[in-house]
């Protein structure tokens, strides 16, 4: 359980670092819409962030559960995730200070960082490549 909420908090850091990233390079090459491509971006990477969690939750939970009961569970917990995405680019489309490509781009981070989370996870693994031992 215990790792669990490691590698959570280790996505989140990396979401956090690619936001951070990504609104200084909006920054430097989007003058006029930097503010709002930033909001969005941030908008959008709390709303993943928090679906991340629930996500991580929602599996903690259902491992508990007898396999009828944990599958409405998950698919009940998916759909309210769903909407959940639907109402946030609901929202970045109409509200005019949020940039909906930001809230796409924010939404995005988290499978960005799952993904640099893994590829930096194993360093044996590049050991490997590099002595000519792949396995």
């Amino acid at each position: 359980m215990e790792s669990i909420k490691t590698l959570t908090y280790g996505i989140m850091k990396w979401v956090i670092i690619l936001t951070i990233l990504a609104s200084l390079i909006f920054i430097a090459f989007f003058n006029q819409d930097a503010f709002s491509l930033i909001i969005g971006l941030v908008f959008g990477a709390s709303i993943g962030m928090l679906g991340f969690i629930d996500l991580s939750m929602t599996l903690q939970r259902a491992v508990l559960k007898n396999p009828g009961k944990a599958q409405a569970y998950t698919v009940r917990k998916y759909f309210m995730r769903f909407v959940m995405n639907g109402i946030v680019l609901y929202v970045a489309v109409v509200t005019p200070h949020i940039h909906i490509i930001g809230t796409v781009l924010g939404m995005l981070l988290i499978k960005m960082s799952i993904m640099i989370t893994n590829l930096f996870n194993d360093k044996q693994f590049y050991k490997n490549i590099i002595r000519g031992k792949e396995v």
